[in-house]
């Protein structure tokens, strides 16, 4: 509980293991899908596109329903104004699987899954003069509609929509409430939504505090180290016997072994997701997310109540704690409570940042990478992880293992909690813009040791390189966002290009300027400490000449 404290710095180290599970996801959700079991044949070429399905009972407006369209067919309407109003009928057979019984004219058939092809459906449905076709599932998940490979001539003219099984029996069941008409779209993402502007904001201002704060804590623990000198030896000892200042460096080892952990424990987190994991996860969520938001609030508000925050009082299991800690704690906890127990309301989303970033800041200010080259194998190694868990994974898992847990496409959640997200609020599709933890925090440890070492050297904004790298880390999350709205939403290993750009720019800069020896082995200016430069004076040179 005690901002500094060795817990701390523990808690935020098993923070740091987990949250870079979901290092590379930055995702809009996709609406357009190309799958390569189901090859393209001429007469069955098209995307798998997401469709609405809007209705009305009695000319009165009721449910909207999602469903995919067909590999076969015409293009399905982009633009809600053009698509046409037409009536739904029950087909006859249900299954559409023989003739219809009667001709249609131009209605809308809404048929069972049956055992036949979806092409003979829909084709018998044309024949009896429908305009379209939608098919209800026999699960509760959608389903692609494909073509058999000897089927290389298909001449299929009205569309195919597969509705998953409780959407075809709500709509079934509208039938009974009178006339139901339908209208079938499938609306284009924009190019750009104010939810990614909002979401680069978010990440880079998060970085920009993180690494103040660090640069911050960094300057003032020297200040206290050379007034420890100057009190004498006796002190230095005293200061040296009462422990450590909570900070904890990245070694090599831990740079390395990195890699290794986040997979397992993704892997795990893939195997194992289910709702009961979910809500383990949001546990822990809830518990880093409780003591990044305290050390936060008590590292601002101590300015204010500075007699609170030098006070303590010993508590079992957390040592010496503030009174302001104490104070502030129970807000937290309830804050974190509030949000587990309302996450699936469309609000939600405020609290799972608040916590999120608070909890990103406080391991950045907690956790340091002591030098350049632990920096470098530590991104170097999360670049890697983050390609392999995105791209490569498919050909042994058949998906995408990182983007499907950050969705959490195995259970009942929008996803897992360790994510910052902001809904699309121009999207016609709605759903969420989201960036993994890691995609800030691993950059934040970088950018964060940059603004440190610039201090330390007494450098001026531009010709320092924590400006470099802030500029280099907001390019590179902005080339994300370029690449995802160029992938149609379809989720995008972010540190694939946030670390090229920062860990570039970094690594240029310092051997342009002569300084990447001592950036890569010691990760400080050189200095001389003050007691030791007095005696480094040459008594002679103070005494005139007569």
């Amino acid at each position: 509980m005690g901002s500094g404290s060795p817990e701390t710095a523990a808690a935020a180290v098993t923070a740091l293991l987990l949250v870079a599970a979901l290092v590379g996801v930055a995702s809009a959700g996709d609406i357009v899908h190309q799958d390569d079991d189901a090859p393209k044949i001429p007469g069955c070429s098209n995307d798998f596109m997401l469709v609405k399905v809007q209705t009305w009972v009695n000319n009165r407006e009721a449910d909207e329903f999602v469903g995919v369209g067909a590999r076969f067919g015409p293009i399905i309407e982009s633009k809600e104004k053009h698509a046409n109003r037409t009536g739904l009928l029950l087909a006859d057979p249900f299954d559409c699987c023989a003739p219809l019984k009667e001709k249609v004219a131009g209605e809308v058939l809404l048929v069972q899954r049956g055992d036949c092809k979806f092409t003979t459906k829909t084709k018998n449905a044309e024949a009896a003069g429908a305009s379209a076709i939608i098919i209800m599932n026999n699960l509760h998940e959608l389903y692609k509609m494909v073509c058999d490979q000897n089927e290389t001539e298909l001449d299929i003219n009205i569309p195919a929509v597969l509705l998953p099984k409780d959407a075809g029996t709500i709509l079934q069941g509208l039938l009974s409430l009178g006339k139901v008409s339908v209208q079938l779209y499938s609306p284009d993402r924009p190019l750009v939504d104010t939810a990614e502007v909002f979401l680069w904001l978010m990440a880079v201002g998060t970085i920009l505090g993180a690494s103040y704060w660090s640069a911050w804590s960094a300057r003032e623990a020297v200040i206290e180290q050379e007034k420890l000198l100057k009190d004498g030896h006796e002190s230095l000892v005293n200061r040296e016997a009462g422990g450590s200042s909570g900070m904890v460096d990245i070694t090599m080892t831990s740079a390395m072994l990195f890699i290794v952990v986040a997979s397992l424990f993704l892997v795990m987190l893939y195997k194992l997701m289910s709702h009961w994991f979910v809500e383990l996860l949001v546990v822990i969520f809830c518990i880093g997310g409780v003591e990044g938001l305290q050390t936060c609030l008590v590292a601002l508000l101590s300015r204010w109540f500075k007699p609170a925050a030098g006070s303590f009082v010993k508590v079992p299991f957390f040592g010496a704690v503030s009174y302001l800690t104490l104070a502030v704690c129970p807000f937290c906890i309830v804050f974190a409570v509030l949000w587990a127990v309302y996450r699936r309301m469309h609000y939600a989303w405020i609290g799972q940042d608040v916590l999120g970033i608070a909890l990103i800041v406080t391991v950045i200010q907690i956790v340091r990478i002591p030098n350049l080259k632990v920096g470098s194998v530590l991104l170097g190694c999360s670049f890697l992880y983050d390609i392999f868990w995105v791209f490569i994974s498919k050909m042994l898992f058949h998906e995408s293992v990182m983007i499907v847990v950050a969705r959490g496409d195995k259970t009942d959640e929008d996803g897992v909690p360790m994510l910052l997200k902001i809904p699309r609020m121009f999207d016609p599709w709605g759903g969420y813009s989201i960036i993994g933890f890691g995609d800030i925090l691993l950059p934040g440890l970088l950018v964060a040791f940059a603004l440190r070492y610039d201090w330390a050297a007494k450098k001026t904004l531009q010709s320092g390189y924590f400006l470099w790298s802030m500029v280099a880390y907001g390019s590179g999350l902005l080339i994300t966002y370029v690449a995802l709205n160029l992938m149609d939403g379809h989720g995008q290993p972010a540190l694939l290009y946030i670390v090229p750009f920062t860990l570039g720019t970094f690594i240029s800069l310092g051997k342009k300027r002569g300084e990447l020896r001592n950036l890569w082995t010691k990760g400080q200016p050189p200095r001389v400490c003050t007691h030791e430069q007095q005696h480094l004076i040459d008594p002679a040179s103070t005494v005139s000449s007569s």
